[in-house]
């Protein structure tokens, strides 16, 4: 444990735990961080049924369930499902310039192709990397081998629109369009964050890929906190621009359709990726079963002084109702926050 000098020194610099690469497990018990083992043990396992995981593994079963419940989500342009496909697929992108190609069991941002323009023949990657389309079918290849997919199994490639995001958010981002990850315990949103690309990740979203993880107030939806490998950080690595203090537009929106994803999956445990279009608003990207841990680094707070607070709720209000659940959330889970950014 620090000693008295310790704590004085890192409570004048404002160092928290966060701060530091190294935790007692006794400290990191305290401070309410929830390790893969806990969070496998006490909250996914109990309360993901295996019959259900399908249901956001496949991403095309989970458009499905979102467009039945009203949910906008990015337009499908094509399903490429075979080899002969793959050799097609200059077709299927015919008459679009910009276009994202993804596997449908993908995982971690793996195997996902965002192109943002043409250059003659050849695609331009947010990066200014240029495609050829031998480089297009041969992705398109990969995907369909299950390079990328859980489990390695045999996959398809799924065509979408190209979300242009919000242009509040583009401000925060290198070249990508930011998501949103809420993560949710029985309906009840506990944590969010925004995830900023930077030149590193290539336009993905993705914090192992070198993305940033922006916290974000439940109640309010204000950004409070940042990180970029781990490390605080108050400005974006390739822009310079603040990323504190930014209010993320359209928040009740995102809270009601992240509640609703958990009613149309079922899974008790979940994280609910969310991207803003600049005209269309939100969309409903993907719901995964396994979240990530990193969102309590972004946040600076452990995700089971959150998880804790819910499973009681839930116990005596087992069915409350999707407005019940946010405003408790809102109320419980407010964080505070810093001067809003200019």
């Amino acid at each position: 444990m620090p000693d008295a000098a310790e704590k004085t020194a890192a409570e004048d610099t404002g160092e928290r735990w966060w701060h530091r690469w190294f935790r007692t497990p006794r400290e990191l018990r305290e401070l309410g961080v929830v390790g893969i083992n806990m969070r496998n043990a006490r909250f996914l396992l109990p309360n993901n049924p295996r019959r259900l995981y399908d249901l956001v593994d496949n991403k095309l079963r989970t458009k499905a369930l979102a467009e039945a419940e009203g949910m906008k989500v990015a337009e499908t342009y094509g399903v490429l499902l075979s080899p002969h496909d793959a050799n097609r697929v200059e077709k299927f992108v015919e008459g679009r310039d910009a276009f994202v190609i993804k596997p449908t069991r993908g995982s971690g941002g793996k195997g996902i192709m965002v192109i943002d323009k043409r250059a003659g023949k050849n695609f331009v990657k947010p990066s200014g990397a240029e495609v050829t389309p031998g480089d297009l079918k041969n992705h398109v290849s990969n995907i369909l081998a299950g390079l990328f997919s859980l489990g390695g199994k045999r996959d398809y490639a799924l065509i979408e629109y190209r979300v242009q995001p919000a242009k509040l958010l583009t401000a925060l981002s290198f070249q990508g369009a930011p998501d949103i990850r809420v993560v949710m315990l029985h309906g009840y949103p506990v944590m969010a964050m925004l995830r900023a690309s930077t030149k590193e990740s290539d336009g993905r979203s993705n914090l192992h890929q070198g993305a940033v993880g922006i916290g974000i107030d439940i109640a309010t939806g204000m950004t409070v906190r940042a990180i970029h490998h781990g490390k605080p950080i108050t400005e974006h690595p390739d822009l310079g621009i603040g990323l504190i203090g930014v209010q993320i537009p359209d928040w009740d929106t995102i809270l009601h359709m992240a509640v609703t994803c958990q009613l149309m999956t079922g899974l008790g445990y979940l994280g609910v990726d969310i991207m803003i279009d600049e005209t269309l608003g939100p969309l409903m990207i993907e719901v995964n079963a396994r979240p990530g841990l990193a969102i309590q680094m972004a946040n600076g707070i452990g995700l089971l002084r959150r998880l804790e607070p819910v499973v009681a709720q839930h116990l005596k209000h087992p069915t409350a109702d999707l407005e019940a659940k946010i405003a408790f959330s809102k109320k419980h889970f407010r964080a505070k926050l810093p001067p809003a950014r200019d």
